[in-house]
């Protein structure tokens, strides 16, 4: 009976709610005249206001936090965020005629990234985590930059027919502040919210100048170090909570938040939901804290600290941003700051990769020289100085022995790999490099026909010019 009268109330926040009062007038719990018992004693137990739309009511939720610190934003990491990950075809092409002069459109959104009072923090809690449109957002929780520190709010809908209350007000706070960031927002929170505002019919989804999603750069950087990135680990053990002035002892597994809102709503005690509304907050908190940890690490202020494994994984976002002078600095200093063995394997590869491209072919060819006593990277070294002594050096003879010799390394490691699917980046390899060594192997072959016989060379080159 309860699962029933569940999902009917999750359809009555679909019937169109009657006007109300003006649009963000604000009632204190015992002046509102729809408030009952339940509500009251909720809005005292969080702090909270009654905040009337012409949809309705929900509550808000308002603090300021001295920690943390506003953090003003170096030159180019907003850029560096918003930007795509670089393709090569991308970065090989000159900049046409029509692309010279920005869009509008861009002009504006990049205006407004530039600009800290444009910056809207958010995260949500939500009755499940599988999405769709069964899926409320009960809580919305948006922080901004206020006075050196970071003003909260908290918007919470009592039942599902405050939905509309909650998103009309939420609108105007993103009207006002354009530029989203979030943690996993991109996937789950924006798409979620768009969604909800969708189905009102009479709401319009609010326009985004742009939206920032912190956990690409943050599971690039720290993912190799932490394994788990999720954003009370990076809490933990990147951004120094106590310094911060903030703890998690006593928080609530993000699993039972969608039960302790359910029980609520079938006349549970409220108490749970204030654990809740403060698990909601500290993940403002934190989020404002990675945007800072991550523009010091951007813009080379801090990385004298930073340890090796997390400099590698800066160096390679960096390097699918397009960054590559800094991709190749961060590269260098993590491998001077000492990496394990097989990371540091990885890390020359990047290195030699890097040279190729700058089109410095004699330093990648020693650094290729090096990654020859790496079983991993063996055969792919073997393939990159074949490459080199054929194309650049002019080397046949060097070139079809290192051609060989990957051959050979990776028929064995097939033949070891009796009851395993071999890799398929092995497989192409290999057939590059039988047809590598087919082209050498003829291209010799005929070299040494041809100086053997100096008279039919002359006779054939003299055909050829006549």
């Amino acid at each position: 009976m309860a699962a029933s009268l569940d999902k009917f109330a999750r359809l009555a926040a679909l019937r169109p709610a009657p006007n109300g009062t003006h649009l963000l007038e604000r009632l204190s719990p015992e002046d509102s005249p729809s408030a009952g018992a339940d509500e009251c004693t909720l809005a005292k137990l969080l702090g909270a206001t009654i905040a009337s739309t012409k949809f309705g009511s929900h509550l808000s939720i308002r603090n300021w936090h001295a920690t943390p610190e506003y953090c003003e934003p170096s030159a180019g990491v907003m850029d560096l965020l918003a930007r795509r990950p670089a393709s090569p075809r991308r970065a090989g092409q000159a900049q046409s005629g029509r692309d010279k002069k920005a869009r509008p459109d861009e002009a504006a959104r990049s205006k407004a990234l530039e600009n800290p009072e444009k910056w809207l923090f958010m995260d949500t809690e939500t009755t499940g985590l599988a999405g769709g449109t069964g899926t409320y957002a009960f809580l919305v929780g948006i922080a901004w930059w206020d006075s050196g520190g970071l003003q909260v709010e908290q918007f919470l809908m009592r039942d599902f027919s405050e939905e509309h209350s909650l998103l009309v007000e939420l609108a105007a706070r993103i009207a006002e502040r354009p530029v989203l960031v979030t943690f996993n927002g991109k996937s789950f929170d924006w798409p979620l919210l768009e969604s909800r505002y969708l189905m009102t019919r009479n709401i319009r989804v609010p326009e985004l100048a742009a939206h920032l999603d912190l956990l690409h750069p943050a599971r690039a950087v720290w993912k190799l170090r932490l394994g788990s990135v999720r954003l009370v680990e990076l809490e933990r053990h990147v951004l120094d909570a106590p310094r911060l002035g903030w703890h998690r002892e006593d928080d609530v597994p993000s699993s039972l938040i969608p039960q302790f809102y359910f029980d609520y709503l079938r006349g549970g005690s409220p108490g749970p939901l204030a654990g809740v509304v403060q698990h909601n907050r500290m993940d403002l908190r934190g989020l404002a804290a990675l945007f800072g940890k991550l523009n010091s690490l951007l813009s080379a202020e801090q990385r004298e600290a930073t340890e090796a494994l997390d400099l590698f994984g800066l160096s390679r976002y960096l390097q699918r941003r397009g960054e590559a002078t800094q991709a190749e600095s961060a590269c260098v200093a993590a491998r001077g700051r000492g990496l394990p063995v097989a990371y540091d394997a990885q890390a020359q590869r990047e290195l030699a990769l890097m040279a190729k491209r700058r089109g410095e072919h004699a330093q990648a060819a020693e650094i290729w020289q090096e990654l020859l006593q790496d079983g991993e990277c063996h055969s792919n070294a073997c393939e990159e100085l074949a490459i080199y002594y054929e194309r650049r050096a002019k080397d046949f003879t060097k070139a079809l022995e290192f051609a060989w010799m990957g051959l050979k390394k990776l028929r064995k490691r097939s033949g070891r790999a009796t009851f395993m699917r071999a890799q398929p980046a092995e497989l192409r390899r290999m057939e590059r490099l039988m047809k590598r060594v087919a082209r050498l192997e003829k291209r010799l072959n005929t070299s040494r026909a041809g100086d053997s016989a100096p008279l039919l060379r002359r006779a054939r080159a003299a055909a050829g010019s006549t």
